[in-house]
């Protein structure tokens, strides 16, 4: 053995395959996040077949979800700095999988719904911690492959989700019907809890900021009172209370902004970092995300209602449809970031918004020219072509907001950006009630059900058209190409690092 060889079983090698096996456990974990937010859209008709869930339900089922996540993302992050992210994983991971296992075994659509949204909570304790575990575990020189493998799991999570809802839910396995989209975590939920306990290293970081529970009840209270009447009103004839509550929801958010100035000024750890906004390029930055999280949650709800009840077409049939979208989102995905942001910047994210519109206009053609009888692979045209448009956007458009950002605020920042999103998300969710099913009578005949789904989701994406167009708009506020800084011999994105964790134990 040469002076430069190392033993297979010395203690180099040994901390270098824990470390591996940890960044399996969390990219597992997050893997199972991703697949569980996309595999609930495929099931949703057995759902409402089996379950008995009304429309509010399913939108609760879907948009509480990404409710609870938004609200508890910031908070789920500090609490790792503060507590170890070892530990909040763990414990995120572990419930994560109790909330699984309540879904799948849910007796009826409220305990779903409330299951839902438990496990959209516990999955914002884990999540947040995924990127702090591969931060704390290698150095600087490894993370752009290991950011590379990350990148690589969210595009299999996307591709891999609808399918594998599609093929669960049409195997009806042991007579579960839609049961298995969700009991599929408790094996890798276990696994993970157990390999976790072992593989992962306990790392904090060595200035945590304070909580700000205050805050987040604010927001959460917002967000309900704006969209618990949207998703309501519709079944209720859009009673008083209805717009009272949704005007007072500005009333909070106002509140919000007041307390987290205080805040600010009196611990220097508000949930939102308000100055922030002062730079043009973040504050225009979160109102493309926002926006675009709107858009999204509009078309993925109103295309399986279409797709499956519409239309009439089984899970598979509808999951198989997809492949293209998602295949195509990845592949633009990677493209953006390595060849052409570099090189165009902003015009890119731009040209992925035009594309998106372009793709749902020809999609609403299409809808309009062949009607009930339009096939799969006459709908690959227009998915393709918005697939580009979202990998395009979706890449590139986080560094883009955070380019100008200070340094030291680079952390704060990151955690409002998937905030918003998925707070875009729940909105979108809701306003389905208006946009969607709005359009139509609420007692069909059988013989018309087909053709009121076709005009509804026609309706729809005229609505996320012109929100495309809007966003191709705001985008001109992003910087032209991101800022570029040099550290060391390599120049990176100006994309601020937290500070190195401490380890622990």
């Amino acid at each position: 053995m040469t002076s430069t060889e190392t033993p297979l079983n010395s203690p180099a090698t040994t901390a270098d395959r824990r470390r591996w096996i940890a960044l399996a456990i969390v990219m597992t974990a997050a893997f199972m996040d991703l697949v569980d937010v996309t595999i609930v859209n495929i099931a949703i008709p057995s759902i409402q077949r089996d379950a008995g869930a009304s429309v509010s339900h399913i939108q609760w089922i879907t948009a509480g979800y990404a409710l609870a996540f938004a609200a508890g993302l910031i908070t789920g992050g500090r609490l790792g700095d503060i507590h170890g992210r070892k530990r909040l994983f763990l414990i995120g991971i572990g419930g994560f999988t109790l909330a699984s296992a309540l879904c799948g075994f849910a007796v009826n659509p409220e305990m779903l719904v409330a299951s839902r949204i438990l496990q959209g909570g516990m999955a914002a304790l884990m999540v947040p911690q995924v990127l702090s575990i591969v931060h704390a575990t290698f150095p600087a020189h490894e993370r752009g492959k290991v950011f590379g493998l990350f990148g690589a799991v969210v595009g299999l999570g996307a591709v891999s989700g609808p399918l594998l809802g599609a093929l669960l839910t049409e195997w009806n396995l042991f007579g579960l019907e839609w049961r298995p989209i969700f009991l599929i975590n408790l094996p890798v939920g276990i696994a993970g809890l157990i390999l976790g306990r072992r593989y992962i290293t306990e790392s904090k970081a060595p200035q945590a900021l304070k909580l700000d529970l205050v805050g987040v009840a604010l927001v959460t209270l917002g967000l309900l009172m704006l969209l618990y009447p949207l998703t309501r009103g519709r079944e209720l004839g859009w009673p008083m209370w209805g717009y009272v509550s949704m005007v007072g929801a500005f009333v909070v958010f106002g509140a919000l902004v007041a307390y987290e100035k205080r805040k600010t000024v009196r611990d220097g750890s508000p949930l939102v970092e308000l100055s922030l906004f002062k730079v043009k390029s973040f504050a225009a930055g979160i109102a493309v995300q926002t926006v675009f999280g709107i858009a999204l949650g509009i078309f993925f709800l109103v295309w399986t209602f279409y797709m499956q009840t519409g239309l009439g077409w089984g899970e598979l049939r509808a999951g198989l449809t997809g492949v293209p979208f998602s295949i195509a989102v990845s592949m633009a995905a990677g493209l953006s970031v390595q060849k052409l942001t570099p090189r165009f910047g902003r015009k890119v994210l731009q040209a992925g918004a035009l594309l998106m519109a372009i793709g749902v206009l020809i999609y609403i053609w299409e809808s309009e020219r062949y009607g009930l009888s339009i096939a799969p692979w006459q709908m690959a045209l227009p998915l393709v072509v918005m697939g580009v448009g979202m990998g395009l956007i979706v890449a590139p458009l986080t560094d883009a907001i955070l380019s100008e950002v200070p340094r030291e605020h680079a952390g704060s920042a990151s955690g409002l950006i998937s905030t918003v999103q998925q707070m875009g998300n729940a909105l979108g969710l809701g306003l389905v009630s208006v946009v969607f099913f709005g359009t139509m009578s609420d007692h069909l005949p059988r013989a018309e059900v087909g053709a009121a789904f076709v005009d509804a989701f026609q309706n729809a994406l005229i609505w996320v058209a012109a929100v495309m167009t809007a966003i191709f708009l705001l985008m001109f506020a992003l910087p032209k190409r991101p800022a570029q800084h040099v550290e060391g011999d390599e120049t990176t994105p100006a994309v601020a690092v937290d500070k190195e964790p401490e380890l622990v134990g």
